[in-house]
């Protein structure tokens, strides 16, 4: 007989967020590489076209088959929050975000389970950086997850302890398996060529986010600042429409606008060729989410130098430079990082070896053991 876990794949389908779809193939792929003798994985789709359903089939090989329900990515997601009825059936379900049918099942007799995962607390931490509607479908999920979920998957350690306080009904169901960088994650060998394209300097300081409060950035470019060093400065992620806000923090904090870069979201290997040019990766965000371009730069090798937080220690561990999330504290960090060539080096280097603890495959691993387990 065979076993099937069936995934949830709404943000391959129809991306809302790029790194929960990048996320969500990256694990398939690997469930798929991984999948124990007599066990297979299926993909569960909202309402898309066919020719959809055909390139999702190409980009994820391997799949036993591709479920499409009836009721397109927004009416899903309406009747998942209500509990309703989707047409996605029970078995053993994985989702690798809140998106899934958190209702009664019978796991001892049906074998029917349902985990799902949690990446970022923002909607609990700083709710006004969101709309009103992501806000309340996720502390809506979140409750149906305490009811109904088998397992409810978070990424770090501390992230788990917060869930606790978060969601107290979930008990001894908050497992722990972290994400990574997109597999094959490099510095491309066309770099130099995709940035110019982007239009990007060489030797900045990187930085992710916009200009929401809980991304930093204005605590980053004071550290920028306060660190002495004639450098450019590239953001990356900034939302659609944000690049004038982004500017403006860094005018507020001193740093000449000839000096600072601003971009949006990129693909995986133009994120890749930035890392090739980047001096540091300066993360000043505290908040409780995965961060994911610190474990970018990690596989990379750049020099990381993070706010202290509790999912940065647990993340960075000896890999990167962590200290109080202040702009003397870490201008200083940063400016004895790229102090001589040696240092740089020395914290590139270790880094790297932090890197490569963090694989897909690990994580797949850990997706099949937690899903044998229940």
């Amino acid at each position: 007989m065979v076993a099937t876990l069936r995934l949830m794949l709404d943000q391959v389908a129809a991306p809302l967020d790029e790194d929960l779809a990048t996320a969500s193939r990256e694990l398939t792929r690997a469930l798929i590489a991984s999948a124990p003798a007599g066990c297979e994985v299926e993909g569960i789709l909202p309402g898309v076209a066919a020719a959809r359903v055909d390139e999702i089939a190409l980009e994820l090989p391997g799949l036993a088959r591709l479920h499409k329900v009836a009721l397109a990515r927004r009416e899903l997601s309406a009747a998942l929050q209500l509990g309703v009825a989707t047409g996605i059936g029970g078995g053993m379900l994985h989702s690798p975000s809140l998106f899934a049918p958190l209702v009664k099942h019978d796991r001892v007799h049906d074998n029917d389970q349902t985990v799902v995962t949690l990446w970022d607390f923002r909607a609990w931490e700083a709710p006004s950086e969101l709309s009103r509607t992501v806000v309340g479908w996720q502390r809506a999920m979140l409750k149906r997850a305490v009811k109904h979920a088998d397992a409810i998957v978070v990424p770090t350690h501390s992230m788990a302890e917060s869930l606790s306080d978060l969601a107290p009904g979930l008990g001894e169901r908050v497992r722990v398996i972290a994400g990574a960088a997109p597999a094959g994650f490099a510095v491309p060998s066309d770099e130099v060529g995709r940035r110019r394209v982007l239009d990007v300097p060489e030797g900045f300081v990187l930085l992710s986010g916009g200009s929401a409060p809980s991304d930093a950035l204005s605590l980053g470019f004071s550290a920028v600042a306060r660190s002495g060093l004639d450098v450019p400065v590239l953001v990356i992620d900034a939302g659609e429409g944000e690049e004038p806000a982004v500017a403006e923090l860094a005018s507020a904090a001193g740093i000449p606008e000839r000096n600072v870069h601003v971009r949006g979201a990129l693909s995986a290997p133009d994120r890749a060729a930035v890392f090739g040019a980047a001096v540091a990766l300066l993360a000043p965000s505290v908040r409780s989410a995965f961060p994911w371009r610190v474990v970018e730069a990690l596989a990379v090798g750049v020099p990381v130098i993070a706010a202290e937080s509790t999912v940065h220690r647990e993340t960075i561990v000896d890999g990167g430079l962590l200290v109080l999330p202040e702009p003397e504290a870490l201008g200083e960090a940063l400016a004895s990082a790229l102090g001589s060539t040696a240092a740089a080096d020395r914290l590139g280097v270790l880094s790297g070896d932090r890197g490569r603890v963090f694989s897909w495959r690990a994580a797949a691993d850990r997706v099949w053991q937690l899903h044998a387990d229940l």
